[in-house]
């Protein structure tokens, strides 16, 4: 089910980027209890330095680095979407009361430039154009809206755009962009029109997400009720849907040149599909012990995603590898986006928090995965990565000795 925001009442915590979660790291770090983890000797991890692989080594030359990156940015009300500016230093945060935040971000400091009170209602998505110049929002009230990114004047208006609200919004190009309800419909929208192109209904639970190649051909939505439907975008029709999966699907991305598509759900298992075959998936991995909430392809093999826990997590998924953790919230994570030049992740929580983690070390250690190697879980799984500001998993257990 769609989840309603305008409900949702909780606290405000101010917590720093150096602030840790107290609880949620250790159950998908090992299944030994803290006293086990405690025994780790210095011997043993002399013994582990002796044979570590080259994505390992690179991780920890990372640490020594400092990781430069924007401060946390504190909001007073809950932030329901975040998007990055395809060319700019720009975020938009979209909340919970119908407006959406605009902040110019820097290493420095981040300098809020336009509050735009848009919508009556709690917003639900927030996405820019190709070109950057025109920012589209939605919110429960069932209105989209294009905005001036410069002036903040409107420049369209779809009222009544859905007969439900709205729940996810995906630019395709300068003019043309994709909705989804919470009651299974999707309509095509072109902005040079006064109409949806298409109206077309795939189910009866919420449209969590919709991806497209760069051809745009076909279109993947996926859905509360557990289906993968795609879309034929040039005859205006359903191409193909899934069998049922017991799990709400809640996020895609797109890997290796656009060739294969990875699915979230809420059981916390990643289903990979080949692109075009929908119908079953070709493989599938458990990434999370809880729901799957968002994900961002970072690189071509790896996958960051997070959810429940609160914890951001970095996968390879060809082949199938966790790599360890990126950051952390102390309450579930909301939604991701990656900055316009790759240097950037932003996670929003339950905590009315906005956090940027630098990643740009991503792409030494994608370079670095051996595809033939055995993984060695314990391991990895004891090296969180640079941006985290988890410490070691050996360190954190033995300091509760």
């Amino acid at each position: 089910m769609a989840v309603d925001f305008k409900e949702f009442d909780r606290d405000t915590s101010d917590d720093s980027d150096d602030s840790m979660n107290d609880v949620s790291i250790d159950e998908d770090i090992d299944e030994n209890s803290p006293d086990e983890h405690s025994e780790i000797s210095e011997n043993e991890n002399h013994d582990d330095s002796d044979d570590e692989d080259e994505v390992v080594k690179a991780i920890k030359a990372e640490l020594t680095k400092s990781r430069d990156h924007p401060p946390t940015i504190i909001t007073e009300d809950f932030i329901v979407d975040i998007c990055f500016h395809p060319a700019r230093n720009l975020i938009a945060l979209a909340n919970i009361v119908g407006d959406v935040l605009l902040y110019e971000y820097g290493n420095e400091e981040n300098k809020l430039i336009n509050t735009l009170e848009l919508h009556v209602k709690a917003c639900r998505d927030v996405e820019f154009n190709d070109n950057g110049d025109t920012m589209l929002s939605t919110a429960k009230d069932k209105v989209i809206l294009g905005t001036d990114v410069e002036t903040g004047k409107l420049k369209f208006c779809y009222e009544n755009a859905h007969d439900e609200p709205v729940y996810k919004l995906s630019s395709l190009d300068c003019n043309k962009f994709v909705t989804g309800d919470d009651c299974g419909t999707v309509k095509l929208w072109d902005t040079r029109k006064s109409e949806a192109v298409f109206t077309i209904k795939i189910g009866e639970e919420y449209v969590s997400d919709v991806v497209t190649t760069e051809a745009q051909k076909y279109l993947a939505c996926s859905a509360g009720d557990g289906i993968l439907t795609s879309i034929d975008l040039k005859a205006s029709k359903i191409y193909s849907t899934s069998e049922p999966y017991d799990a709400e699907l809640t996020c895609m991305g797109l890997f290796r040149s656009d060739t294969k598509l990875v699915v979230g759900s809420s059981i916390g298992k990643f289903y990979l599909f080949n692109w075009k075959e929908f119908g079953l998936h070709s493989d599938e991995y458990t990434g999370h012990k809880h729901a799957i909430q968002c994900m961002l392809p970072i690189t071509q093999n790896i996958v960051v995603s997070s959810g429940e826990d609160g914890i951001i997590r970095a996968a390879h998924m060809f082949p199938q590898r966790q790599l360890g953790i990126v950051g952390q919230h102390n309450l579930p994570v909301e939604c991701l986006d990656i900055s316009h030049d790759g240097q950037f992740i932003a996670s929003s929580s339950h905590d009315n928090d906005l956090k940027f983690w630098n990643i740009s070390y991503f792409e030494s250690i994608d370079t670095l995965i051996n595809v033939n190697e055995k993984q060695n879980k314990k391991k990895d799984l004891r090296n969180n990565l640079p941006s985290s500001t988890v410490k070691n998993a050996s360190d954190f257990f033995s300091g509760l000795a």
